[in-house]
């Protein structure tokens, strides 16, 4: 799969994704990164990619050509049928799971980072099919955005993980959290890793796991729930989760 990344901070981004799991899939072959700058389309000497806002108010606002002429580079380098690009921007669709999984069937992702106040409307109008969020908080750029979902792609990607299951157990994966996970010594500060765990039974581990994420789910992100059709089988894994909670 290809990034790119339309920034003003081109070394913000690669510099960050060459650790860690990105990283090793872009030296494999398996991530492709590139970053365009939008001071590199622009002739004035002070290479200006921003100006007032047309009615007042403070800030700077991104210009139209600059950005345009980014993504049309982008575009062209990449060669791709099934291409999408995306504003990271507050006021976009919030990034989950369920987003990103549909996001694997594209070739080429062209995310844009914004900065100052904002970007002129008319570039997200013509060149933006969507808009995505981290969240209802603000950022001072879109470029930490753009990290977050080019790690979360890519460990999604086919050999990109080391163990081809880590990423099909992670939260949000089947619209519930992760189970707790637990590694030598068997006992830290007098708490002991659970019996099961050490069984070697892989079926009671299994549901041990599930009810885990689902008593987790319930605790943690009870609307994950609401949108759950729970079989019987995890309906009964939940109310043993309360039981047992109650116990303790």
């Amino acid at each position: 799969m290809r990034f790119d990344v339309v920034t003003i901070f081109p070394d913000m981004v690669l510099d960050s994704a060459i650790n860690g799991v990105t990283g090793r899939a872009i030296k494999r072959g398996l991530v492709e990164l590139f970053a365009w700058n939008p001071r590199d389309y622009v002739t004035d000497k002070y290479k200006t990619v921003d100006d007032r806002p047309y009615g007042g108010g403070p800030g700077m606002v991104m210009k139209y050509q600059p950005l345009k002429d980014a993504v049309a580079s982008a575009k062209q380098a990449g060669k791709a049928e099934r291409v999408k690009v995306v504003y990271l921007s507050p006021q976009g669709k919030p990034i989950t799971q369920q987003l990103l999984n549909e996001s694997l069937a594209l070739q080429q992702l062209i995310l844009v980072a914004g900065r100052y106040e904002g970007v002129d409307e008319r570039f997200i109008e013509d060149e933006c099919q969507e808009e995505w969020s981290l969240g209802d908080f603000v950022l001072s750029g879109g470029e930490l955005a753009a990290l977050v979902v080019i790690d979360a792609l890519s460990r999604l990607l086919p050999d990109v993980l080391g163990d081809a299951e880590s990423a099909q157990q992670d939260s949000h994966m089947h619209g519930l959290l992760d189970h707790p996970h637990y590694t030598r010594p068997e006992e830290v500060n007098g708490k002991v890793v659970p019996d099961v765990l050490l069984s070697g039974n892989h079926k009671e581990i299994d549901a041990w796991r599930m009810k885990q994420s689902l008593g987790w789910t319930w605790q943690k992100r009870p609307d994950l729930l609401l949108a759950q059709e729970l079989t019987v089988q995890q309906q009964q894994l939940l109310e043993e989760f309360k039981i047992e909670l109650k116990s303790k």
